[in-house]
């Protein structure tokens, strides 16, 4: 980040989670805000569980002009805002705050920059089989994204957290009035999903630094006709990434959708368009940097 002067002027942005050291988005948006010359400045907390409704009191007391959520506040913040956006609302996440004069109002771009990063390559969901592992906060994003866009959904998700993918198949067909499937994460059950599959979302931690050697789907259930998007950006390329592309199937690395996550976030707070090339230039960059 470039010598910046810092006055009464500057508009505060951050994140919010717990932990939080691990974060890619101060690097990416300081570096946008550079490159447009906008005063404002982005800045990671780390908030603690028990801390969120005082960190949110101090969001409208500072006047913090936005927040980026994470893991474990999505959830929790929800009551605590003044308004949500209709798809946060359908959701029940959110992972971006705007404070408009002490008024919040809570968005959810990680569902947005999912469908962005998949638009982006030309892969329209509408009307095609997709076939994503994880029920959790991501893929809840994720999958009603994609209902609302006309995609068939099956969701897949451990024995353990089986009610999970249960609830929230539930809760899509409920919505939109379509069927959603959801059954156990096993290697039976992706052999028969994937066949007829045409997108495969891994929208869980497996394969995600330290447990790089880890992989959701065996390599000889994926095939060419299929588009592999893994949400997980670090390591940059996933062993999912990697054998997909063996396979001679068309892949999306996590760092397409932390990245337009970020800049739909950054079009909210600013008013301005996102310099998104920038942005992803320095993820990459900054990545590459936690690797070596």
């Amino acid at each position: 980040m470039k010598n910046k002067t810092i006055s009464i002027e500057s508009r505060i942005c951050g994140v919010i989670g717990d932990p939080i050291g691990h974060s890619m988005s101060p690097v990416m948006h300081n570096a946008a805000f550079d490159k447009l010359g906008l005063n404002y400045l982005y800045v990671p907390f780390r908030v603690k569980k028990e801390e969120l409704v005082k960190a949110i009191a101090g969001m409208r007391a500072l006047n913090i002009r936005g927040l980026n959520v994470t893991i474990p506040h999505k959830v929790a913040v929800i009551p605590l805002l003044d308004e949500l956006d209709p798809l946060a609302q359908r959701i029940g996440a959110v992972n971006t705050i705007v404070n408009d004069d002490g008024a919040l109002t809570g968005y959810n771009t990680d569902a947005t920059g999912f469908l962005q990063a998949l638009l982006e390559r030309k892969n329209e969901p509408r009307g095609k089989n997709v076939v994503i592992l994880g029920a959790g906060g991501a893929s809840r994003a994720i999958s009603f994204i994609l209902a609302e866009r006309g995609a068939h959904l099956v969701i897949l998700n451990r024995l353990l957290e089986l009610d999970w993918a249960e609830e929230l198949a539930s809760r899509i067909s409920q919505v939109f009035k379509k069927e959603v499937e959801a059954l156990e994460l096993n290697e039976e059950n992706l052999a028969k999903v994937l066949e007829k599959a045409d997108i495969l979302v891994n929208a869980t931690s497996v394969g995600m630094k330290p447990n790089s050697d880890e992989t959701p789907v065996s390599p000889d259930l994926l095939k060419p006709s299929l588009t592999v998007f893994d949400i997980v950006y670090n390591p940059l390329k996933t062993r999912l990434l990697r054998e997909a592309e063996a396979a001679g199937a068309e892949t999306i690395s996590g760092v397409d959708m932390l990245v337009w996550q970020g800049a739909l976030a950054f079009e909210l707070w600013t008013g301005v368009k996102a310099p998104v090339k920038l942005m992803k230039e320095e993820v990459i960059k900054g990545l590459q940097g936690y690797e070596n």
